[in-house]
């Protein structure tokens, strides 16, 4: 199977050939892949080498234009360094742009920390009107892409080296899909995080939502789900590839009117400084199968 990475850059491209508007910025990172597409389309496919903020400020000068720019590097370079461009340029100016990002939190931890980006997607949260796609698997990542190339509007791709072994559709309204159904708690996987979620949930009775877009964060969904419980008040688990908890705010304010426990699994604040290997971040930060099962039947038992 190919990676998130090399669909997008596949995509992008075929992309380019029918879509006269769109362009796809650079900031060294994927470049290699991108030389066909540059050299068919040099005006729309431009490298601005190690320039982050250029990055962003480029693709909001071409979507001030009329253009629909792609912006493309790791996630710690394409939200975290830039952030006041994204937030002034495309933000505060009011235009649209897709953010397709790669290295999720810990991909290539050899890179050390300053490769990691667990805390790209709430930075975002700060801001206002951007969705945010966190996909599974190379095919969602390539459905997701192709639905937003067309719109004005701000989005974010997170796109990672961990998938899950299947696809699965991408619905487009961008709401959760229940994918096992059950009466005991709700648990909800984002993007790469099913497989092991469905491993560590094996044989309990409860229930499992898939989420691929996170923002806007599907309120009636999760409240459809939990409505289907037993008892009176509702139990919930989000486990999410990045920073743990940023999507506890949301669910609080979709349950606020039924009693309810939130549980946010994800990845810790604590710098790991022994970079390893990716595996070996997922069972550090408790997001391996057995790390889920553990915290997710304590939770509920408690």
């Amino acid at each position: 199977m190919d990676t998130m990475r090399d669909r997008f850059i596949t995509t992008a491209s075929q992309l380019l050939e029918k879509k006269p508007r769109l362009a796809v910025v650079l900031a060294d990172i994927s470049a290699d892949g991108f030389t066909p597409a540059r050299r068919a389309h040099p005006d729309r496919v431009i490298n601005v080498g190690i320039r982050e903020q250029l990055l962003i400020g480029a693709g909001a000068g071409m979507a001030l234009t009329g253009m629909r720019p792609i912006m493309h590097t790791f996630a710690s370079f394409l939200v975290e360094r830039p952030f006041e461009q994204v937030k002034l340029d495309f933000g505060h100016q009011g235009v649209g742009g897709i953010l397709v990002s790669a290295g999720g939190s810990y991909d290539w931890p050899a890179g050390g920390f300053t490769h990691m980006s667990p805390g790209d997607v709430a930075l975002l949260d700060t801001l206002e009107g951007w969705t945010v796609h966190v996909p599974g698997h190379p095919d969602e990542a390539e459905a997701l892409l192709r639905g937003a190339v067309d719109g004005d509007d701000r989005v974010y791709a997170r796109l990672s080296l961990q998938a899950n072994r299947e696809a699965r559709p991408v619905g487009g309204d961008g709401g959760f899909s229940v994918v096992r159904e059950g009466r005991g708690g709700t648990v909800v996987a984002v993007g790469p995080m099913l497989d092991n979620v469905l491993t560590a949930t094996e044989g309990l009775d409860v229930s499992v939502l898939y989420a691929t877009t996170v923002r806007p964060f599907d309120a009636a969904g999760l409240r459809r789900a939990v409505s289907a419980g037993a008892g009176a008040s509702a139990d919930v688990v989000i486990v999410e590839p990045y920073l743990a908890g940023t999507s506890t705010a949301r669910a609080n304010e979709a349950l606020m009117e039924l009693p309810h426990r939130v549980l946010g699994l994800g990845v810790g604040r604590a710098e790991l400084r022994r970079y390893g290997q990716l595996d070996e971040h997922l069972a550090a930060h408790g997001l391996d199968a057995r790390g889920l099962r553990e915290r997710i039947t304590g939770f509920l038992q408690g």
